[in-house]
C-alpha cells in the first residue's frame, strides 16, 4: 500500500470503536496511519482516542475539536491534518467500521491508475459479496442517489458511504481549505467542488477521475447517529447546493 492516511471522525464512540481492528490495521500495514478526530464527545472517546495514540504515537495522531461540530467539519479538520504527513494517499472511513478496513487496500490499487484523484467504496449488493444494509436505508438510500446524480450531472450510484480516498495533490487538498455549506450532504459538496476544478482544467472531470468500489462487505451497525429528520435535512441541503453549484448541477 502507498503511504495512506485515513481520518476516522468520532462522536459519542467510546462504546463501540473497535480499537482492536484499528491497532491491527497499522501492524498489517507499516504505510498505513490515522488521525482520529474527536468532535467535542461527551463520553471517554477522547481519552479512547488519546491511550491508541500513546499505544503508537507514529500510526496515530489525535485532533481534538472543542465543541461538536458535526461530521463534515470533523472530516474536514482530520484531512487538513492528514495532508500535512504528506500522504500519497488520504481518506475516511466512518468510526463504526460499517466498511471494513480490509477494503483500504483494494481501495488503493486504484491510484495506480494515475488519472484517478477519488475512490468512493459503494454498497452495491452483488452476489458475491457481503452487503448487509436495512430495506429502509436501501430504499431511500437510491432515491437520495438519484437526486444527488440530478446536481451533479453525474451517474454515481452512492455518494454517501462513509469510505473514501482522495489521491493528496494540490487540487484535492482544495477541496478541504473551506468549510462545507452542509452537514448531512458534504459528501455531495466534496463532488460538486471536484466538478468545479474539472471545469477549470484543474482536474480531469469526475467520469474519468472518480471511480466507485464496489465493497466485498458493508454491514448496518447499531448506534447510528442519523435521527429521524435526516431525509428533510438531507432534502433540504440538496436544494441548497443545487442553487449553489448550479453550473455543475447543469453542465
Amino acid at each position: 500500500m502507498q503511504r495512506t492516511v485515513v481520518v476516522i471522525p468520532c462522536y459519542n464512540e467510546a462504546a463501540r470503536l473497535d480499537t482492536e481492528a484499528l491497532l491491527g490495521a497499522v501492524r498489517a500495514a507499516p504505510m498505513l496511519s490515522f488521525v482520529l478526530v474527536d468532535d467535542g464527545s461527551s463520553d471517554a472517546t477522547l481519552e479512547l482516542l488519546s491511550s491508541l495514540r500513546d499505544r503508537a504515537p507514529e500510526a496515530f495522531e489525535v485532533v481534538a475539536l472543542a465543541k461538536n461540530q458535526g461530521k463534515a467539519e470533523a472530516v474536514r479538520q482530520g484531512m487538513l491534518a492528514a495532508f500535512t504527513r504528506s500522504p500519497s494517499v488520504a481518506g475516511y472511513f466512518d468510526a463504526d467500521l460499517a466498511t471494513p478496513l480490509s477494503e483500504l487496500a483494494p481501495m488503493a490499487q486504484y491510484f495506480d491508475d494515475t488519472r484517478v484523484h477519488l475512490v468512493m467504496g459503494s454498497r452495491v449488493k452483488l452476489l458475491g459479496r457481503h452487503v448487509s444494509r436495512s430495506p429502509l436505508r436501501h430504499y431511500l438510500g437510491r432515491v437520495f442517489a438519484s437526486s444527488a446524480s440530478m446536481i451533479l450531472g453525474l451517474e454515481v450510484y452512492d455518494t454517501q458511504c462513509g469510505a473514501k480516498l482522495f489521491r493528496d495533490t494540490p487540487a484535492i487538498r482544495s477541496l478541504f481549505e473551506s468549510p462545507f455549506s452542509v452537514t448531512w450532504t458534504f459528501d455531495v459538496e466534496l463532488l460538486a467542488r471536484l466538478a468545479a476544478l474539472a471545469a477549470r482544467g484543474e482536474v480531469l472531470v469526475p467520469e474519468r477521475s472518480v471511480v466507485e468500489h464496489p465493497l466485498a462487505e458493508w454491514r448496518d451497525v447499531s448506534g447510528s447517529k442519523l435521527r429521524p429528520d435526516a431525509a428533510l435535512r438531507a432534502v433540504a441541503e440538496l436544494a441548497r447546493l443545487w442553487r449553489k453549484y448550479p453550473r455543475t448541477a447543469r453542465r
